[in-house]
């Protein structure tokens, strides 16, 4: 289901900006994401064998990293981010949760309605790599269970589709009468700048600096999506998307933090590195820690030329406590 881009029967907008990232961004970014789901789902029913799927694992899983970085509205309000990919997981609570479904041979999984009760760390992209990368013992009940994480992953991206053009009349009518939930224009603000903070936040700490380790001791296995080699693509996957981010948000001179975004994606793009194995390897280990250099030098660009030209501050995030 695709919800048109304009929103011609939204009150006047709370601020500019907040409607062109609602329009080019948010609601392209949700509508993909429900797409792409649905033709993984789909596949899935008709033959779910790991080696038909992988293109639409792929694309979808491409649909979410160019949009998890908004966290908030029906995402937050549905309690769907862990759902959705499970991961820093570090205490493999997704191989516990999907070994205890299969030992088991759960009947949770004929149930649709009912599959999303199941722990989350078992739902989700994360999930659904293990099922197609992984040798799986039960090879009956592993096709069920693929079926059902990825028919799971299709409701959950179009209960969030259907949710976003509401919750964007709430952001576009930011100070409102009546509206408790956005009661001003730099609220609207804060909260899609905070995305973006948290997104570069995400990008440095987890997705580079939980496989970098320390030189002595470097995490490769901590890698996320390590399994389908698909490491490198989401910190490539999550700058554009970041960039995008930013150059909806503001009309003002973008030049250096379009260069910096320029920078860090080189620096990536030059890794040749899909699962980031490469931290092992002294000198590979040291062209990763120079990409999250880079990625250093997009926050600080993204401070002086978006945040502070704009008088907003990053607020609570939902990745805060972590």
């Amino acid at each position: 289901m695709r919800f048109a881009l304009i929103l011609p029967f939204l009150a006047l907008p709370a601020h500019a900006d907040v409607q062109t990232v609602i329009n080019d961004h948010i609601l392209p970014g949700y509508a993909r994401l429900a797409d792409e789901t649905t033709e993984l789902a789909t596949a899935a029913q008709a033959n779910c064998a790991p080696d038909t799927l992988i293109s639409s694992f792929h694309a979808a899983y491409d649909a979410w990293i160019s949009i998890s970085h908004i966290q908030f509205g029906p995402l937050e309000d549905q309690a769907l981010t862990l759902s959705m990919s499970f991961w820093p997981d570090p205490k493999n609570s997704t191989g516990k949760a999907l070994a205890r479904l299969t030992s088991e041979a759960d009947p949770i999984v004929e149930e649709p309605e009912t599959f999303g009760d199941v722990s989350a760390a078992a739902q989700g992209f994360t999930a659904l790599e293990r099922m197609l990368f992984e040798p799986q013992p039960d090879a009956d009940y592993a096709c069920q269970l693929t079926q059902a994480i990825a028919a799971g992953l299709a409701q959950k991206a179009d209960d969030l589709n259907t949710a976003w053009p509401p919750f964007a009349e709430l952001m576009l009518t930011a100070g409102e009468d009546g509206n408790s939930r956005f009661q001003s224009e730099l609220e609207a603000q804060r909260t899609i700048y905070t995305s973006l903070s948290t997104g570069l936040e995400f990008l440095h700490d987890q997705r580079l600096g939980r496989p970098l380790g320390t030189y002595d001791r470097p995490r490769p296995r901590r890698a996320e999506a390590w399994r389908s080699e698909r490491s490198l693509r989401h910190i490539e996957l999550q700058l554009a998307a970041l960039e995008r981010l930013a150059a909806t948000m503001t009309d003002n001179n973008l030049v250096p933090i379009s260069a910096a975004f320029a920078e860090a994606q080189g620096r990536a793009d030059a890794l040749n590195d899909p699962a980031l194995a490469g931290v092992a390897d002294p000198a590979q280990h040291f062209k990763i820690e120079v990409l999250q250099q880079a990625v250093r030098a997009v926050q600080v660009a993204v401070i002086d030329g978006i945040g502070t030209p704009l008088g907003i501050t990053a607020g609570f995030n939902a990745l805060d406590g972590d």
